[in-house]
């Protein structure tokens, strides 16, 4: 799976989440909870959502590594088999 397909995926689960938010104008290290208002209990079930679509296991310890779009891509790509 390529950043791009990864992106998407990462994009489609946000606009589950936060269908207003304007994804071209997210810069990529700008911290995704923060810019687009999403609670815990929502970033938890994007999480698992990621998990659904891409077989990734996230476990609870990482959350905190992912923050940005580039953290999110970069972790999954590593991860995705």
């Amino acid at each position: 799976m390529t950043e791009t397909e990864i992106k998407a995926t990462i994009i489609a689960g946000l606009s589950q989440i936060a269908p207003e938010a304007d994804f071209e104008e997210l810069s990529p290290t700008e911290n995704i909870r923060e810019e687009l208002d999403i609670d815990s209990f929502d970033f938890l079930n994007f999480l698992i959502g990621l998990n659904d679509k891409l077989g990734v296991d996230i476990p609870e310890s990482d959350y905190e590594k992912l923050i940005s779009m580039t953290d999110l891509i970069s972790y999954l790509a590593k991860r995705i088999d």
